[in-house]
């Protein structure tokens, strides 16, 4: 996924939410990669980016982390031409895969990030420029040892709300119920954003999220699967401590 920050001995550290596990390339995903990237791919580092001249249009703009393979964000991008996306992936073949399925249904609203989502939204991502912030299935790093890896932390909602417009929207989903309690305990304290899901958000997936294949294994293990959203209920400078 991303990662999320700390301080040792004075010295600003980073504690990865990810493990870096990359399979190996299919020669399809490795030829997207060198022919269509640099097409469909956004340098991770750089100043921020500007929407309306990367798109070549102003539209609704989402981000999502952590894609995975990227199928059910070309499906998203592919049933709402209106709104422009952009994907960030730190594994290169679910890049590759992501690349191969704009080209192949020709899509001209969806762009890639080969990199690391803090940096992406620290450095490239403008304050309030986000319309929906979506984080499917991050790490759950069940162990209590490694609860610090988790990506959802009040460091990164104080981030994600300086993105995010008012009345922008944050959506989590997760199948690991103890991370869904986490994730409420962070953000509905938190007070740049209301939450919009009813309940514990189980069983409550919106229409415009696909499942997803890494999903439905969770449910065949028996995991249920919880929907958070969270509207950005004001503008202004976030918390002190803030990422």
């Amino acid at each position: 996924m991303s990662e999320t920050s700390a301080k040792s001995d004075g010295i600003r550290r980073r504690v990865r939410s990810f493990i870096r596990r990359e399979g190996r390339l299919t020669p399809g995903q490795r030829r997207a990669l060198d022919e269509l990237g640099p097409k469909y791919l956004v340098d991770p580092t750089g100043d921020p980016v500007d929407p309306a001249a990367l798109f070549g249009r102003t539209a609704p703009l989402t981000l999502e982390i952590g894609f995975g393979n990227g199928d059910s964000l070309v499906e998203m991008a592919a049933r709402d031409p209106d709104s422009d996306f952009i994907g960030i992936e730190v594994h290169r073949p679910g890049v590759g895969h992501l690349l191969n399925g704009i080209e192949h249904f020709g899509l001209t609203n969806l762009k890639a990030v080969c990199g690391d989502a803090v940096p992406f939204l620290e450095e490239r991502i403008g304050e309030e420029s986000l319309d929906r912030l979506l984080l499917y299935f991050p790490d759950p790093w069940h162990k209590k040892r490694h609860h610090k890896r988790r990506i959802v932390q009040t460091p990164f909602a104080d981030l994600v709300a300086s993105r995010l417009k008012s009345g922008g929207l944050w959506h989590l989903a997760t199948d690991w119920a103890e991370y869904a309690e986490h994730m409420r305990e962070v953000l509905d304290g938190h007070p740049a954003f209301v939450a919009e899901h009813e309940g514990s958000g189980e069983n409550a997936r919106p229409d415009w999220r696909p499942r997803t294949k890494f999903e439905r294994r969770g449910e065949e293990r028996g995991h249920r699967v919880f929907d958070l959203l969270y509207r950005k209920c004001r503008s202004g400078p976030v918390p002190a401590g803030g990422a």
